[in-house]
């Protein structure tokens, strides 16, 4: 391993380490210059000190403004989610009474399948993949889409449901949701994500594919190896072995009309949700294969039955998501459900499974970032999705119970934050992009097409030129292989993108670093001649701080009209698909919001910077994370027996 990569993957941890050692240079050089009782004098004077107070300066004000910074960039994150939960509320209640999703016809003819994936064959092959890269052009345009002249039936939606160890009535319940869905016979072809790990798990995915056989287009089930070398257990390689096994049903013809969702094992979709992905993938074919739709995220089925600290942690999680879904935004890194063309899958080798991949949904989005050389096009899905809040199973046990929640969701945080692995990633696939810039195209081949061998999915154009087009038709050779022009580097978004992994990754620690050494480099210079120049910063970070709590407010404001449109449209829908029964709905009141407000100063440091400090931490001696299953709460029902009781 090279330095800079060494490096890279300590990114976060090397930040805090130099901040605190700038904090504590500019804290005690001015402790010093108190000690000696220097002046700013000549350096011709007698009595000038033996140190250099102008090097003491540079420390003091870099140190200051790189306060300020931190400060801007705190009180701006808010007032983007401010603005994109504002303008994604009134899109949906525009996308609600949308002529387009009304008049959304589905065929009734079950389509032509494809023979279903082998099960036996995923518990026996453990064949290797590599990655690729592959790049085209993309714009962006993430509000509501119109009409458009498109043949439903003729776009396929793959659905991967990734899963370990999750309860039956968790899993049955999300697989009826998707049945309920008026185009899921036509066009939903499912995949149960398993792990061999897990005891009996092709007795459990065999009964599940029984009961749902004939509410989808096709249902079927992959099981991921355990012992495959290299591989890090989460759902990242788990997606990544199902994406390889479906990628052989479809042909070459079909691919670029095949998309990939992944879903958690507890997240409930809208129709809407595939009713716009489709007409937005038909009504933009410049764009149709280089696009990744993303689509909001709420909690709004058992909010009401954890901690107030934790139902606050997830609203503003699911802020952090919004944030990027705003029209106009040029970085839009999903959040736990997404989708992406398989011909997109295609070019950039499908999903990693290493250790820095653990949070799947970004490493993806930054894998298809740089394989678009950035022109990556990232259209918003105006149809939240709704997911439960994390517990350890704490409700109406009292104190112990709000312990063992918040235990569960900081493990979660702690998750979120070994995320920032993807900040070293993201900077190798710069130097890479550099490297390459030149370049003017790309060829790539089917994902599966090299579970065979070890070699990477990329094909040399030298091969293409040398491989006549009579010889290719005879043998195959290359026949299956898609070339594509590449666009030029777009470093305007390359910066966004950034920013953007700078707040995700490095914020949280650096704003509570600086929340202490401020304060107390405040206290060291109190009485003090403003010899830097510095003093008016510390108001002003002052005043951002407290308009960045402002800003939070209004933003758990603006939530609450969003939560309202979502969960009467959700309620609606489960009423329609005969589903109400049993469904959980957590409703806010004025009550429960006063609650929440004096919660924030709480989650920030809790959920925020102290889960951030400890990974960065820890990234210096390792890279691996235990993979944790969390509770989720199901429809009230009678128990159901589990795989093991039936054997």
């Amino acid at each position: 391993m090279s330095l800079f990569a060494w490096c890279s993957r300590r990114a976060g941890g090397l930040a805090m380490l130099a901040l605190i050692a700038l904090s504590y240079w500019a804290i005690t050089t001015e402790l010093d210059s108190q000690r000696h009782g220097y002046k700013y004098q000549s350096v011709d004077s007698l009595s000038a000190p033996t140190y250099d107070p102008q090097a003491a300066g540079v420390w003091a004000k870099l140190f200051s403004y790189y306060c300020l910074f931190i400060h801007v960039l705190v009180f701006v994150f808010p007032i983007r989610s401010c603005w994109a939960v504002f303008s994604i509320t009134r899109s949906l209640r525009r996308t609600a009474h949308s002529k387009t999703l009304k008049d959304f016809k589905f065929g009734h003819g079950r389509r032509g399948s494809s023979t279903s994936l082998s099960s036996s064959e995923t518990l026996t092959s453990s064949r290797d993949l590599s990655s690729t890269s592959s790049s085209e052009a993309g714009d962006v345009d993430s509000d509501y889409y119109g009409e458009a002249d498109i043949a439903p039936d003729r776009v396929i939606h793959a659905i991967i449901v990734p899963n370990y160890k999750e309860e039956n009535d968790t899993l049955r319940e999300t697989l009826e949701v998707l049945a309920s869905h008026p185009q899921a016979r036509n066009t939903y072809d499912v995949y149960l994500a398993m792990e061999q790990r897990e005891h009996n798990v092709e007795l459990k995915a065999t009964r599940f594919t029984n009961e749902f056989s004939k509410k989808f287009r096709s249902i079927d089930f992959t099981i991921h190896p355990g012992d495959i070398p290299g591989e890090v257990a989460g759902k990242g390689s788990n997606v990544a072995w199902a994406a390889r096994k479906l990628s052989e049903k479809y042909s070459i013809g079909q691919r670029k009309d095949v998309i990939v969702t992944g879903i958690d094992a507890d997240s409930h979709l809208s129709s809407n949700y595939f009713a716009l992905v489709t007409t937005m993938h038909m009504a933009y074919p410049d764009t149709a294969t280089t696009t990744l739709y993303s689509a909001p995220i709420i909690f709004d089925r058992n909010a009401h039955n954890v901690p107030a600290i934790v139902r606050v942690a997830d609203i503003l999680w699911s802020a952090a998501g919004m944030s990027g879904l705003y029209k106009g935004s040029t970085i839009a890194p999903p959040t736990s459900v997404y989708s992406l063309p398989l011909e997109l899958v295609d070019r950039v080798g499908g999903w990693d499974c290493d250790q820095e991949a653990i949070g799947e949904d970004l490493h993806m989005y930054l894998k298809c970032f740089f394989a678009l050389n950035g022109n990556l096009t990232v259209r918003t899905v105006l149809s939240p999705v709704s997911q439960t809040n994390v517990t350890g199973g704490g409700h109406g046990k009292g104190y112990p119970g709000i312990i063992a929640d918040v235990r569960a969701r900081y493990k979660q945080a702690l998750r979120h934050m070994w995320g920032a692995l993807d900040t070293g990633y993201a900077l190798r696939k710069v130097v890479e992009l550099w490297k390459e810039r030149k370049h003017t195209s790309r060829a790539f081949r089917p994902l599966h097409t090299s579970m065979n061998d070890d070699s990477d999915t990329y094909v040399p154009e030298t091969q293409l030129d040398s491989a006549t087009s009579e010889f290719t038709a005879e043998s195959g050779i290359f026949s299956d292989v898609v070339t594509d022009t590449l666009k030029s580097p777009d470093y305007e978004r390359l910066l966004s993108l950034f920013h953007r992994l700078f707040e995700a990754h490095f914020l949280p620690v650096q704003m509570t670093i600086l929340v202490v050494a401020s304060t107390l480099y405040i206290w060291v210079t109190e009485g003090n001649a403003d010899v830097h120049g510095v003093a008016w910063i510390y108001p002003v970070c002052n005043v951002l701080r407290t308009l960045g709590f402002m800003e939070v407010a209004l933003y758990l404001f603006l939530y609450e009209k969003f939560h309202k449109i979502c969960l009467e449209t959700r309620e609606k829908e489960m009423s329609d698909a005969g589903l109400l029964k049993g469904m959980h709905f957590s409703r806010r009141d004025f009550k429960t919001n006063l609650v929440d407000y004096v919660m924030v100063p709480l989650v920030a440091p809790i959920f925020g910077a102290i889960p951030c400090a400890q990974a960065q931490i820890f990234h210096f001696w390792t890279l691996d994370l235990v993979y944790t299953v969390s509770k989720k709460v199901t429809r009230r029902r009678g128990k159901s027996l589990s795989a093991h009781a039936m054997v």
